[in-house]
């Protein structure tokens, strides 16, 4: 079950929702620690499990299955799965329901729903072109359910910055998967325009992200311009499936690096109290 949840992706979720505490003015809270234990292995066994389940036909095809980048599950391991989301997921739900005010309540709601059905069926955002990549916004509700917790606003240019760089990486990261996903019929975006229509896609919502992000902090704007203009000019070069898997492990560490340049800096003027 920790296989299947990525731990290497959990800098996404439980990274994004240390930002939020941290955009509120606040270096330590203990009333969201609930909340950022469910951002490590429970949702991240919900997002991935979930699509491990829906996505059984196409992971058989995809050799990056079975390695850090994605579990290879097996059809009788589909029950455990079921049983080890719920398990993990539902308590800390029932808390939330309990003790947290109601817009905190309703972008969580929001923030786990969008993600069951990216891969379950009806909806399968995942096999929406265009809606697969958008839905991946949802990656930024952290930066808003986290201070609705504490009581707060939310600071507003960062997530919508947060939610178009999430949108963009979705779709550049699907590249290598293009050919696993055509084969069995799933039409995402990046199926949908292509390797060379990923460019412009997650280019231009890579440049809103930036804009956004430079209304909060220029360093950070900076180190996003320069990372995703570094990824997408070498997919430009070559724009190939092959590409993308060889460029996957940079995009890793995307969040990583940007995330430690913010982190730094929020925590700096936490201390020093610099922060308006």
């Amino acid at each position: 079950m920790v296989h299947i949840s990525r731990p290497v992706l959990w800098i996404n979720t439980l990274g994004t929702g240390v930002i939020g505490l941290w955009l509120t003015g606040t270096l330590w809270d203990g009333d969201v620690l609930v909340l950022l234990v469910w951002l490590t292995l429970p949702f991240n066994l919900l997002i991935y499990g979930v699509n491990d389940i829906f996505d059984q036909d196409t992971d058989a095809l995809n050799p990056r299955k079975g390695s850090l980048e994605g579990a290879l599950i097996r059809t009788t391991e589909v029950r455990a799965i079921w049983v080890s989301v719920l398990v993990t997921n539902l308590p800390f739900l029932a808390w939330f329901a309990l003790t947290l005010p109601p817009a905190a309540l309703a972008w969580i709601a929001a923030y786990a729903l969008v993600f069951v059905f990216y891969s379950a069926p009806p909806l399968r955002f995942k096999a929406r072109p265009y809606l697969d990549s958008i839905s991946n916004a949802a990656y930024a509700l952290p930066l808003v359910f986290v201070p609705y917790a504490l009581g707060t606003s939310p600071v507003w240019a960062a997530a919508l910055g947060l939610m178009a760089w999430s949108a963009a990486k979705h779709t550049y990261d699907a590249v290598q998967d293009i050919d696993e996903d055509r084969s069995v019929g799933i039409t995402t975006t990046a199926v949908r325009v292509g390797a060379r229509g990923v460019v412009a896609w997650s280019g231009a919502w890579w440049i809103v992200s930036t804009v956004c992000f430079a209304l909060v902090n220029v360093p950070v704007a900076l180190v996003n311009a320069l990372i995703a203009g570094w990824l997408v000019l070498a997919l430009h070069r070559d724009p190939r499936p092959e590409t993308g898997h060889r460029l996957y492990r940079y995009s890793i560490a995307f969040p990583y690096v940007a995330g430690t340049v913010a982190g730094v800096q929020l925590v700096v003027a936490l201390t020093l109290d610099l922060l308006p």
